[in-house]
């Protein structure tokens, strides 16, 4: 895969997006790419819907809500992409969390963040933002942890192997991290774990990956997103590559178990593909 040339960043009033825009930059910088922050929030209107039926100044005081975060966000953007050419700023969706995963149709790659429920802003946005997004979109993305510091990413990689469509779809798209990375390690679970991780070091090596280790995780599949986690720990990782596995069921979202540990539980930032 070439590198990313449109990253699609995802704005809101958390806490951690200037983390996420003063990131996007650097991989605008890193892969010459163009960054579109695009704010994504549930409107006041949503949130408190009792609001719609109240007198017609309950019903501004909500509009000057949207307005005066919309104006925060615009600001912060402007501030942390501190006039790079590379960074630009489009108006919301008029649908907005559900536009977002349209927009991201027209990306290489999207930059969101972990949900974080003690957050004050978490309102903002539905529950399941982040995996319908993933999902919904197809397209891969980077997942920043809304605890601990990020810092520079992609220089020791972990792989989280599965003869998946969707664990070979985040392997692909993690190509321009592996081939700059310093290290790269691949773990794989279940009964060919040894196996498959030795096709994966094949393939990664026509790919011009020449070094990586192998981590067969053994026999046993389960407690899956706990294992990685820890194993990423021990190893230093900066990134942890790996599918996103789920599906839509009564309008609820059904994540597998990995995915439903590592968006709950994640210490590092996650390259992640439907």
């Amino acid at each position: 895969m070439q590198s990313p040339k449109s990253i699609l960043l995802h704005l809101d009033g958390s806490a951690r997006t200037a983390e996420r825009i003063q990131l996007a930059r650097q991989l605008a910088e890193t892969f010459d790419a163009e960054v579109t922050g695009l704010p994504c929030t549930l409107s006041a209107l949503m949130r408190y819907p009792f609001s719609i039926e109240a007198a017609a100044e309950v019903v501004a005081i909500m509009q000057e809500i949207d307005k005066a975060a919309h104006e925060k966000m615009q600001t912060t953007f402007t501030a942390h992409s501190a006039g790079s050419q590379r960074m630009h700023w489009a108006e919301p969706e008029s649908d907005g969390p559900w536009g977002f995963a349209r927009r991201a149709l027209y990306a290489d790659l999207m930059v969101l963040g972990q949900r974080d429920r003690n957050d004050p802003m978490d309102g903002e946005l539905p529950g399941d933002f982040l995996p319908s997004t993933l999902v919904q979109s197809g397209r891969p993305a980077l997942v920043l942890p809304y605890a601990g510091p990020v810092g520079p990413i992609g220089r020791n990689v972990l792989v989280a192997w599965k003869e998946t469509r969707e664990s070979a779809r985040a392997v692909t798209a993690a190509l321009p991290w592996l081939r700059k990375a310093a290290r790269v390690h691949a773990v794989a679970y279940g009964e060919s774990a040894e196996a498959s991780l030795e096709r994966l070091q094949g393939y990664l090596r026509l790919q011009g990956i020449q070094d990586t280790t192998l981590h067969p995780g053994g026999s046993k599949d389960e407690d899956v997103g706990n294992k990685l986690l820890s194993l990423a720990a021990d190893l230093g990782s900066d990134l942890l590559v790996m599918g996103c596995y789920g599906h839509s069921r009564a309008r609820e979202w059904v994540l597998g178990g990995a995915t439903l540990s590592i968006l709950q539980w994640m210490t590092l930032p996650v390259l992640m593909s439907h």
